[in-house]
């Protein structure tokens, strides 16, 4: 009775339940698979047969009946020369051969590399890349083993390291300025791509797309860099202040005091602005000419305010106030 209570297994198929699923042991636990029996692979999957530990065949998308005729390359197998007339124990491991897509990268620490302009910059990148398995074989080998199933996020981790990795030498070896990168990052991924299929392709898994979003510098040194930008934009010094200025009115109106206490500030700021510019302008000596001084005792100081005055006038020209 025992020999009849066993489940034969005679369809063998996978459909998957979700996203997220590359490698999928079908289940064989105390049942064994008719002779004869059916093997349904479905587009976008390849099916692995093991038998005792060793990969015995590679199937992909069909319809296949599991006899010595549809499978010459299993000869080697337990009784398989010898029509196997009875029910035989192995394994079936099915594949996900879609792409899988959206799958992030970004750099967790900043990269310093050289900048011609900069000197060295530290810089940040990310973007998205898609793969999809193209050798079962050989991810079943490397990747995936007897495991019941292998998901997405088990192998996240390792490809996102290893782009990062060959991210630092395409940087480090870049001949583009920072400032150029923007409009280079196309040629950046196109780089990228071409040294992370060999990567990808020793673990039986294609490349199919790599796409560089952004490429950026941490937060205090874009803000350093878009002072710059500004400067630039501004000119000269004395535009900078009075735009300085401006940029204050919203914040003073929000303190004490309101903007009738910006007088000050304001006109100091302008003050200061002006001396700034004033230093930067020195005049050339040769070209500056000293101005005569009047004539000893040709002279006299105002009775009211002492301001310098002609000897002989009679009013001040600068109060009024008579003279003697």
């Amino acid at each position: 009775m025992s020999f009849f209570s066993k489940q034969f297994i005679d369809v063998i198929q996978w459909t998957e339940n979700g996203d997220g699923t590359l490698a999928y042991r079908y289940p064989m636990e105390d049942m064994e698979i008719q002779n004869g029996g059916k093997l349904t692979v479905r587009d976008s999957q390849s099916a692995v047969f093991v038998n005792e530990g060793r990969i015995a065949d590679v199937f992909g998308p069909g319809l296949y009946t599991l006899s010595t005729n549809t499978l010459p390359i299993l000869t080697y197998l337990m009784n398989w020369d010898k029509a196997f007339k009875s029910p035989f124990k192995s394994d079936v491991y099915f594949f996900s051969t879609r792409l899988q897509i959206d799958q992030r990268w970004g750099t967790p620490t900043p990269i310093t590399i050289r900048d011609k302009e900069f000197g060295a910059v530290r810089m940040r990148a990310y973007g998205i890349y898609s793969y999809r398995i193209a050798d079962p074989k050989v991810f079943y080998e490397k990747i995936s083993g007897t495991r019941p199933i292998y998901f997405v996020s088990d192998l996240d981790g390792q490809l996102r390291n290893t782009i990062i990795g060959r991210m630092t030498n395409a940087f480090a070896s870049s001949t583009v300025d920072f400032l150029d990168m923007a409009a280079n990052q196309s040629r950046l991924a196109d780089l990228m791509n071409t040294e992370l299929k060999p990567v990808f392709a020793d673990l039986g898994l294609q490349l199919a797309s790599f796409v560089v979003e952004n490429i950026s510098l941490p937060e205090d040194l874009q803000k350093m860099l878009d002072q710059r930008i500004g400067m630039n934009m501004i000119g000269d010094m004395g535009r900078y202040t009075q735009f300085q200025a401006a940029q204050s009115l919203p914040i003073a109106a929000a303190n004490e005091g309101g903007v009738a206490g910006l007088g000050v500030g304001l006109g100091a700021g302008l003050t200061m602005g002006q001396q700034m510019v004033n230093a930067m302008n020195v005049p050339n000596p040769a070209a500056s000419q000293a101005k005569p001084s009047a004539p000893a005792g040709t002279t006299k100081f105002c009775s009211n305010c002492g301001q310098s005055i002609g000897k002989a006038a009679k009013f001040c020209a600068e109060c009024g106030a008579a003279q003697q």
